[in-house]
């Protein structure tokens, strides 16, 4: 199959979240099957050409794409993914695309992401490529069906592309003033009842995609589920249940080749499950870097998270006294919410040899916590997918989740394994989001922690899961011929 695969951010070359890891993934598994992967983004002002070897595609020319009425000359550039044969097109407006962040509350992102699905199509039809899919992530890039349907319906080119649309977070919508329709040029039809594209009296372009994909997708089995629901949908359930027989949960995958603790260059000790008593130099590390005291029975949790609600650090917080009495040492990394940040900077100042955290990103950090500490703490109030969670069990760093979305699809509660008779489980998760519920549960983990035969069996049915890519490319692959098979 021939895939056009549309995304807002790619690793290595831009990335704020789980969508870039996907886009920076996925391609390169679809290619290694077989089949023949072109990528479409932004480039954006960090995209450095040099760095990434990239070559402006002047054969192509400019691309006059139109914004309400208005042309904006766009250049095209090319390079590859990773070290792969995969291509990667950069859609190129620096007025657009040169800015500070990534995503910004300006007037006019509306018009940037316009501006970015239509060059998408312009680019498709100049390709001497005949695409077989159309594979569109988030908000983004969701309005890519409907300009094909509505702006582009006279190309026949576009006759038999099936879309597929992913559903990364179903928080962040594009939600937008309803002259934005205006602006894409899109007929007025679409906007007024039944209003495909309107929610709430806006122009809603994560609601466009999944009015008009053939196939919608998001990154776990139970947060489909969860999707339908007013609670996890933020309004979006009741146009879910009505596609849901085209509606599929697919789990994400994690580069294995990248993340496991036998080739992992950025820990002090690689080991694997059989070795795994090695893992313990990598806590001393830890610690050390962090200056915090080594007790070899003094279990670390670690949390490598953006410091977010829907994260759950208001539970965390509300809980932290309590948890602070337990004989544990909690390091975290990430940042965030300012107020978030501040509270847990208090906490480290205020418990220098119990807490201790990171500002920031840092990729080398966030591998040494993978592998250094003995848990690791996920609270979310939702989590589409999760990809931390991944890591941990591969390094054997036991999981401490909320069961929700991907997390319920990947970690299994020892204890709720042992009362069906099984010894398979890999971490311990609640399901309340309430301080008792979580507290709970990370006593459950530290108690488990000192009976050593115990705890390295839960660590190495941990380290026995696969998260490869390839298993969930395959199941791409399937849901592409389903989209195909509509047309």
């Amino acid at each position: 199959m021939n895939i056009a695969f549309v995304a807002s951010e790619v690793v290595p070359f831009a990335k704020t979240g789980g969508l870039a890891d996907v886009s920076g993934s996925l391609p390169i598994e679809l290619t290694k099957l077989g089949h023949n992967v072109k990528v479409f983004m932004p480039k954006y002002y960090s995209v450095d050409e040099k760095r990434f070897k990239l070559k402006h595609e002047s054969w192509i020319g400019i691309i006059p794409v139109r914004v309400e009425n208005k042309a904006h000359n766009v250049n095209i550039f090319k390079g590859l993914l990773d070290d792969s044969k995969t291509e990667i097109y950069f859609i190129d407006y620096p007025p657009f695309f040169h800015r500070h962040l990534l995503y910004t509350n300006d007037l006019d992102e509306d018009e940037r992401f316009i501006l970015f699905s239509k060059a998408v199509i312009e680019l498709l039809q100049r390709l001497s490529w005949e695409a077989n899919i159309i594979h569109l992530n988030d908000w983004q890039s969701a309005l890519v069906p409907l300009l094909i349907k509505d702006n582009y319906s006279w190309d026949k080119y576009f006759d038999k592309i099936a879309s597929v649309f992913t559903i990364h977070n179903i928080a962040y919508q594009g939600n937008f003033p309803k002259e934005t329709y205006k602006k894409a040029e899109i007929a007025p039809k679409y906007f007024e009842a039944p209003g495909e594209i309107e929610h709430q009296g806006r122009v809603n372009f994560m609601k466009a995609g999944i009015s008009f994909a053939d196939i919608i997708t998001t990154v776990s089995e139970k947060y489909a589920e969860e999707l339908l629901t007013p609670e996890f949908s933020f309004g979006m359930d009741t146009i879910l249940k009505y596609r849901k027989d085209d509606f599929y949960g697919i789990l994400n995958g994690i580069d294995e080749t990248v993340w496991s603790p036998e080739v992992d260059t950025y820990i002090t000790q690689k080991y694997s499950s059989k070795t795994i008593d090695d893992k313990e130099k990598n806590k001393i590390e830890l610690l050390k870097m962090f200056s915090m005291p080594y007790n070899i029975n003094t279990p670390v949790i670690g949390i490598v998270s953006r410091l977010a609600t829907q994260k759950g650090f208001d539970l965390f917080l509300n809980s932290i006294d309590y948890l602070l009495s337990l004989d544990v040492q909690w390091v975290i990394l990430g940042s965030g919410e300012y107020e978030y940040e501040k509270q847990l900077k208090e906490i480290a100042v205020n418990n220098p040899e119990k807490f201790s955290i990171s500002l920031g990103y840092s990729n080398e950090l966030s591998h040494l916590i993978t592998a250094g500490a003995d848990m690791f703490l996920m609270p979310s109030h939702f989590e589409p997918c999760g990809l931390t969670q991944m890591y941990s069990l591969k390094y054997g760093t036991v999981p401490i989740v909320r069961n929700t979305g991907g997390l319920a699809d990947t970690v299994f509660d020892w204890d709720a394994q042992i009362y069906d008779n099984k010894k398979d489980g890999t971490g311990f998760s609640f399901n309340d989001y309430n301080g008792y519920a979580l507290t709970n549960a990370i006593e459950r983990a530290v108690s488990y922690f000192h009976n050593k035969e115990i705890w390295k069996q839960i660590q190495q049915n941990g380290m026995k899961t696969s998260f490869a890519w390839q298993v969930s490319a395959k199941k791409y692959v399937s849901i592409y011929s389903k989209a195909l098979a509509k047309k």
